[in-house]
């Protein structure tokens, strides 16, 4: 056989390997950046430049879990103990967006605080990401997963339990998880359901499907907010980016938007913002 030949059935054989037993991660520049995106196919870690987040100020009528969310933060920033914290409630009650405002406020105080997302889909790949943060001592990681919950027959929850608290390495002292989801339990009624009437032992089948998130020390619940609070937001919201706007006129196009949305919370209060700036001709930074 020829080189020539030779040639393209070695390179398929070294494609096969490397997906086999890919090339060791190496660890970034923690310097570059305070967030990074973590790529579970490539296996590295890409630096965020600019965060999407709102500032912590413009966060209404959640005040008791942005207090509790900050202080826990901050705990573990300064090294102390700290717990994962789940995030759960209805959609657009500002959930994530209290993740990334936290990372930023402690962030200013405490430096050497690293906000990491990962992928639902992608949870399955910790046990490569966790080595790789437990050799970089200097800095504190946060792991952050939004909209996490599991349907049907996926079992990704199991590995996810075992990186928070079970395996015999542990988690690194270094490293926290923050999720958010639309459930208390990350899984929905009907599965849990399901689960009891088909197990032999009921008892023990919704146990192990409730028991992942027990394993969040902080449980931080969030629902749609009255009209007060809503128009709170909306005139934060107005005054932060200088849309000039009688109050009156301000809080009737809100309420008309948020009945053409069906709901009040801080992502429809967003959207309006959005719409009204657009129309007033006025940049959002």
């Amino acid at each position: 056989m020829s080189d020539s030949e030779l040639t393209p059935i070695l390179r398929r054989i070294a494609d096969v390997l490397e997906k086999i037993h890919p090339a060791a991660t190496k660890t970034p520049d923690f310097e570059q950046a305070t967030a990074f995106v973590w790529n579970a196919d490539k296996q590295i870690l890409n630096a965020v430049e600019k965060v999407n987040r709102v500032p912590i100020k413009l966060l209404k009528g959640i005040d008791l879990s942005r207090d509790t969310l900050v202080e826990n933060t901050k705990r573990f920033a300064r090294g102390f103990p700290a717990n994962n914290a789940l995030l759960w409630g209805a959609r657009g009650t500002g959930k994530s967006s209290l993740i990334k405002a936290a990372h930023c406020a402690v962030n200013d105080d405490i430096k050497e605080l690293i906000l990491i997302e990962i992928h639902r889909e992608d949870i399955s790949s910790l046990s490569q990401l966790l080595p790789i943060l437990r050799e970089s001592a200097k800095y504190r990681f946060i792991l952050f997963c939004d909209d996490l919950s599991f349907d049907g027959e996926d079992d990704t929850y199991k590995s996810l339990k075992a990186l928070l608290e079970g395996g015999l390495e542990g988690r690194p002292d270094n490293v926290l998880f923050y999720a958010t989801s639309n459930r208390r339990h990350l899984m929905p009624r009907d599965m849990i359901e399901n689960e009891r009437s088909t197990a032999i032992n009921p008892a023990e089948a919704v146990e192990e499907k409730v028991s992942l998130s027990d394993r969040f020390g902080l449980w931080l619940g969030f629902h749609n907010c009255d009209q007060d609070t809503y128009f709170e937001i909306i005139e934060g919201y107005a005054a932060e980016f200088g849309l000039e706007i009688e109050k009156e006129r301000l809080h009737a196009e809100a309420i008309e938007w948020s009945v053409t949305r069906g709901a009040r919370s801080g992502r429809v209060a967003w959207q309006f913002i959005q719409d009204l700036a657009g129309r007033l001709e006025k940049h959002i930074p």
